[in-house]
């Protein structure tokens, strides 16, 4: 859901699924005899399903913004990993990763219903999140 309230632009969605910690997801492969690490699988898997399920905005914010994100996992293991989350919303919402100036992370657990609660807000000065 896209909002702009007395110029305050804001998205809030949910990305179904348990995201891949960046740090964990990378494999070894041997490319034209080089080693090379590339994501793994579930991070290839996770980051097809996030495009599929991520809007795009009509015009990406190009300003810092403040992201709020609770982590839903399905078991007690993963470390808590926010990155390609951040990553994936690259062009989509915004133009680039590097305009995140504050995040707010929560890990939860929710055996059911993995998923990822996002919501990205145009930073201002003296800025209090209205993201949960």
């Amino acid at each position: 859901m896209f909002q702009e309230n007395n110029k305050r632009a804001s998205i809030t969605f949910v990305i179904e699924g348990e995201p891949a910690s960046k740090a964990n997801s990378r494999r070894m492969v041997t490319i034209k005899g080089s080693p090379r690490l590339i994501k793994s699988k579930k991070a290839l898997d996770y980051c097809k399903n996030f495009q599929l399920q991520c809007p795009v905005l009509e015009e990406p914010f190009e300003v810092d913004v403040v992201v709020t994100l609770h982590i839903y996992y399905a078991t007690r293991r993963p470390d808590l990993d926010e990155s390609i989350v951040l990553d994936e919303m690259q062009d989509r919402i915004y133009k680039n990763d590097r305009q995140v100036k504050e995040k707010h992370v929560y890990w939860h657990l929710d055996r059911d219903r993995p998923r990822a609660e996002i919501c990205v807000e145009v930073m201002e000065s003296g800025h209090q999140s209205s993201c949960g």
